[in-house]
């Protein structure tokens, strides 16, 4: 899987806030805690708190705090998009190494590079799969929605064990710089798609609990 463009990944998810809008929670339905934003950044290093990492995630996100602005929704869908891109990075990465590998004298370090390509690519697949869905999202606080996302949180849910089963067949490969970067690089794609499934839960409880409020009123 060869990607002749980087960026392009980040770019097109940056161009879906203007071109698929997505009906999501106000700002005044959604809090992270106890913290009121007061600004979009502000908003998203709140929101980041709830993930395993916040720093991560923060530097990954701010970036685009002029259309996420203080929407969950985008949030999430933004966090996905940049989990998409760096694990479409890393399978590319892979692949590479792996074409290589099948010219070399280690069938074990073969076998493990097509086995973490497998996995990296049925992550790409699933991660894309939730922003796919992320962009049809009905309104908050109906069953449709509550459908919508669990669909997601289990694609995610998914991405994210396949990225973390990408490098177990480097256990009976040597030490070496190429199994040293391919668990670096897999470590921290793992890490993208943890905070990006942690955003996603945080929306999806939201919204599970306007609809109980709603049903209850």
């Amino acid at each position: 899987m060869n990607i002749k463009h980087p960026l392009s990944p980040l770019f097109l998810t940056f161009l879906f806030f203007y071109l698929h809008p997505i009906p999501t929670l106000c700002s005044a339905d959604y809090d992270a805690n106890t913290t009121t934003p007061s600004n979009a950044t502000d908003f998203i290093r709140i929101s980041c708190s709830v993930t395993l990492y916040p720093d991560l995630c923060f530097a990954s996100l701010y970036g685009y705090a002029n259309a996420i602005q203080q929407d969950p929704a985008r949030l999430a869908r933004t966090a996905i998009g940049v989990s998409l891109s760096r694990a479409r990075h890393m399978a590319a990465f892979v692949s590479n190494l792996s074409r290589e590998a099948d010219y070399g004298a280690d069938p074990r370090a073969s076998s493990a590079l097509h086995d973490c390509f497998s996995n990296m690519d049925d992550a790409v697949d699933e991660i894309r799969g939730s922003l796919n869905e992320m962009r049809r999202l009905v309104n908050p606080g109906s069953e449709s929605f509550r459908f919508q996302m669990g669909n997601i949180q289990t694609w995610m849910s998914a991405a994210l064990t396949d990225e973390e089963t990408c490098t177990d067949g480097f256990e009976d490969v040597g030490d070496g710089p190429m199994k040293t970067a391919v668990c670096e690089r897999a470590a921290n794609v793992k890490k993208f798609t943890s905070n990006a499934l942690a955003l996603v839960n945080s929306y999806a409880e939201k919204g599970t609990h306007k609809l109980l409020n709603e049903k209850n009123v």
